[in-house]
């Protein structure tokens, strides 16, 4: 109830407002698609963070790479409302916020090898047997994360669910990637993840790369 409230005065002021629509994508028309060139007004690598929260990472991260497209994703609108905010703050041409599933956008809004990098942070594992069918991590999503990175590209994966990451990490593999080197940027960084590594908790990250030599190497 208070984040409710909270997002209902960000969004209740007028600046604020106004602010957050400048990078919140919002569809025209009829149909939802995603074209990221038209989205930036430009064509250069996407990496995407599916529940990017407060924006926490994400806002970071485009800092970083000015020369990189961002979309930070979010199904909640009273999220996505904060977020919105957050990133329209931050003054970055290089980062926009999307409100959907995330299983809608990998599995069918994507195209082909069209991402250099997905940023999935701390989903949650739903532990209840019941609830276990909200889970965002199935083969299906995993082959979809697999179809739509290029080659050479890497999805970053983290949670501090132990059995979580046994069913995630064994399930990235089995759709094609290969364990990487490489460590999850976000890992530590996200919101979650800082409370987190605070309370002494263990992290489980883990890089996964699709075959390939990248286009952006």
């Amino acid at each position: 109830m208070a984040r409710l409230r909270k997002a209902a005065r960000v969004w209740g002021n007028p600046k604020a407002r106004e602010i957050g629509e400048r990078v919140l994508f919002a569809p025209e028309g009829d149909v939802f698609t995603i074209d990221p060139p038209a989205m930036f007004g430009r064509r250069a690598p996407i990496e995407i963070e599916i529940g990017a929260g407060k924006g926490e990472f994400i806002i970071e991260r485009a800092a970083e790479f000015p020369d990189r497209n961002f979309i930070a994703v979010e199904l909640s609108a009273t999220i996505t409302r904060v977020l919105a905010v957050r990133c329209g703050r931050a003054g970055l041409d290089n980062l926009r916020v999307v409100r959907m599933d995330a299983r809608t956008l990998v599995n069918l809004m994507l195209p082909d090898a069209s991402v250099s990098a997905f940023h999935i942070y701390y989903p949650d594992p739903w532990p209840k047997e019941r609830h276990i069918k909200h889970r965002l991590f199935t083969p299906t999503l995993a082959a979809s994360l697999f179809r739509t990175v290029e080659p050479g590209a890497i999805a970053y994966v983290a949670t501090d669910v132990r059995d979580y990451a046994g069913e995630i990490f064994p399930m990235m593999t089995a759709a094609g990637f290969i364990r990487a080197v490489e460590a999850a940027p976000g890992a530590e960084r996200t919101g979650f993840a800082r409370k987190y590594v605070a309370a002494g908790k263990p992290v489980f990250s883990a890089s996964f790369r699709r075959p390939g030599e990248s286009k952006n190497s």
